[in-house]
């Protein structure tokens, strides 16, 4: 299932991302904002349970969240994604999948895996660009394979050809994305995307 992130505040930190005049540094925020709205759009349905405390005047049944989290971002580009994650739930385990995209294939080919124990957790795989879903489903595939079966994929900007290969190879995994653009083109970019996410947020 796709949810497209729908907010103002959303497309006007996008515009700015996509602007090729914006810096590193800028980039960087803009990245932590929109990926905080998809943080809170992503998780807006985690099971919660019930939980009593003492307020300075009374006792009060509240609610708490009844699972454990873990983010995990594949490496690179999505290291700019994890912040607002740990910001907000402060308690969340971290991994990491390491996926270098090939240029010329446009395959990638994975090179490092850290991963916490996932049985039981509610998985976030946070990667920015959802381009021919090949990534996302290695990520998913390895997460799958280490005892993940709560997944959640979050990504700033999606192509449709990617969304179709990650529903067929992961029907059941929803899909967060701040925009769905038009397509793919012939080197695999996205189009009209954002050009290279991680060499825009580290400047090389």
């Amino acid at each position: 299932m796709l949810t497209i992130l729908n907010h103002p505040l959303a497309a006007h930190i996008l515009a700015h991302l996509r602007d090729q005049t914006t810096r590193p540094a800028t980039f960087r925020t803009l990245s932590y904002q929109i990926s905080l709205l998809l943080a809170l759009e992503a998780t807006r349905d985690l099971a919660t349970q019930d939980h009593v405390i003492d307020t300075p005047l009374e006792r009060v049944t509240t609610r708490v969240l009844s699972r454990p989290l873990a983010v995990v971002p594949v490496l690179r580009a999505g290291l700019g994604m994890v912040q607002p994650f740990t910001d907000l739930f402060p308690d969340v385990s971290v991994g990491y999948i390491g996926l270098e995209r090939d240029h010329a294939t446009a395959v990638a080919r994975s090179y490092y895996q850290k991963l916490p124990p996932l049985a039981g957790k509610c998985v976030l795989v946070v990667d920015p660009m959802l381009a021919t879903g090949g990534s996302a489903v290695q990520a998913l595939d390895a997460l799958r394979a280490e005892g993940a079966t709560d997944l959640i994929l979050v990504c700033i900007v999606s192509s449709p050809e990617g969304v179709r290969v990650v529903e067929a190879a992961h029907p059941t995994v929803p899909i967060f994305t701040a925009a769905l653009d038009r397509e793919l083109n012939a080197k695999k970019y996205i189009l009209p995307g954002l050009g290279d996410f991680g060499n825009r947020l580290y400047g090389t």
